[in-house]
């Protein structure tokens, strides 16, 4: 592993996030209503609802939370008028940046990303420009203290499961999969006992960079943090190595 501690990161994200769980529970039932309406209200013949069902659990969203999300948006189909959208730009020195927002007016969303980018002095690229220096994984964090089982019976549980790499940290551990092999993997996690503290199909970049620019570190971290607040956003990934 490079040295980040993705634990910690992660930790930082969720301690945001508890401070604002109203948001990010209206963030994940946008994303089960959708995924209802594409795949049907059953998670194991509908991949995509299963994934976000997973995300809704590592935010600690209650079970009959997403039972009621997933009746609801059965019962409400036609009227889900969201959809998928996704914008690839650039931060300060080049930092690369992929937002995936979920809206029912692409054109305020756009706005909205594109003012973001702009007062942190970056700009909004064509689609492609930096997504093809990262790699769509199933990433599975795990922290430590929380974790009974030890590295190497962990490893292999993972493994054996279908994961494709398994990282040790300071803090945590992390498990990638394949997107496809997600869900088998996280559900014999789950099945096993191992607390999550994150679970998700994501983003990873090939390589990060550092920013040793305080005034570039500022208007990065504001362009984030504009994203971040917007209702639109549901993930933002970057190569910026925090």
């Amino acid at each position: 592993m490079s040295g980040h501690s993705k634990f910690a990161n992660i930790k930082h994200k969720k301690e945001k996030n508890d401070a604002a769980k109203g948001k990010i529970f209206t963030l994940i039932g946008r994303e089960i209503a959708v995924a209802v309406k594409e795949g049907g209200p059953d998670p194991n013949n509908n991949f995509k609802l299963a994934t976000v069902v997973a995300k809704a659990k590592a935010n600690n969203m209650p079970n009959d939370t997403i039972e009621r999300g997933i009746k609801k948006a059965a019962g409400d189909v036609g009227n889900v008028n969201y959809e998928y959208v996704t914008y690839e730009g650039y931060g300060p020195n080049g930092i690369a940046i992929i937002v995936d927002a979920l809206t029912d007016n692409k054109n305020r969303t756009a706005a909205n990303v594109r003012s973001a980018f702009t007062k942190g002095q970056g700009n909004v690229g064509t689609p492609g420009c930096v997504s093809f220096m990262f790699d769509r994984r199933g990433q599975i964090i795990i922290d430590k203290e929380e974790c009974e089982l030890e590295a190497d019976d962990l490893m292999m549980m993972a493994l054996d499961a279908g994961a494709e790499d398994f990282n040790e940290e300071e803090d945590s551990y992390e498990v990638l999969t394949d997107p496809d092999q997600f869900e088998d993997v996280r559900k014999t996690l789950e099945e096993g006992g191992i607390p999550m503290m994150s679970a998700e199909v994501t983003m990873i970049p090939q390589n990060y960079v550092e920013l040793t620019d305080e005034t570039a570190v500022k208007n990065l971290q504001k362009t984030l943090d504009l994203l971040d607040d917007d209702d639109d956003v549901q993930a933002v990934y970057h190569n910026w190595d925090e």
